[in-house]
């Protein structure tokens, strides 16, 4: 089979109208020090187990340490904070300087506030092309009753109507 070449940048933009949201992925280095990184790469994987899984670029700054990690946490932004995933995002400042933070059981970060925070330890790491994937088991989390930060086609969204106005569904 022929193998097909795309460019990398109409590619990038083609998935990028998929619709995200926002996390944070945290760890501690091998000197315990907070590394974490923006992502959108993220999806539940399995209840039974609790499985959930992140994608870690390989030109991440932060790579070594999660090539290492045991532990890891994502958390799940809101809507007011775009900023901390722009902060997260940027290179060569200390991402944990501005922003409330605490380690869950396992010793990672988990970000004070967050919509959601899932406290995980490594299931598998999977080698796929440029990115790094985590599979990590949920070992706590905790969950806010807020909206989302969403992420499309290079850019923070917010859901219309909020999700407090939002229509009420119920199963007939």
């Amino acid at each position: 089979m022929e193998r097909v070449s795309f460019d990398a940048t109409d590619l990038r933009r083609a998935f990028g109208t998929f619709l995200t949201g926002v996390t944070i992925v945290t760890t501690r280095d091998a000197t315990g020090v907070p590394r974490g990184m923006t992502a959108n790469s993220f999806t539940s994987v399995s209840l039974d187990p609790p499985l959930l899984l992140v994608c870690i670029g390989r030109g991440s700054s932060n790579i070594a340490a999660f090539e290492a990690a045991e532990h890891f946490a994502v958390n799940i932004l809101d809507h007011a904070q775009a900023e901390v995933a722009s902060t997260f995002a940027a290179r060569g400042i200390d991402r944990f300087a501005t922003v409330d933070h605490r380690p869950a059981a396992t010793g990672a970060p988990v970000l004070d506030p967050c919509l959601s925070w899932f406290d995980c330890t490594l299931h598998q790491r999977v080698a796929a092309g440029d990115h790094l994937i985590l599979i990590g088991r949920v070992e706590a989390y905790a969950t806010r009753a807020t909206e989302p930060l969403g992420f499309c086609r290079g850019r923070f969204v917010r859901l219309e109507p909020a999700m407090e106005d939002a229509p009420r569904y119920r199963r007939a």
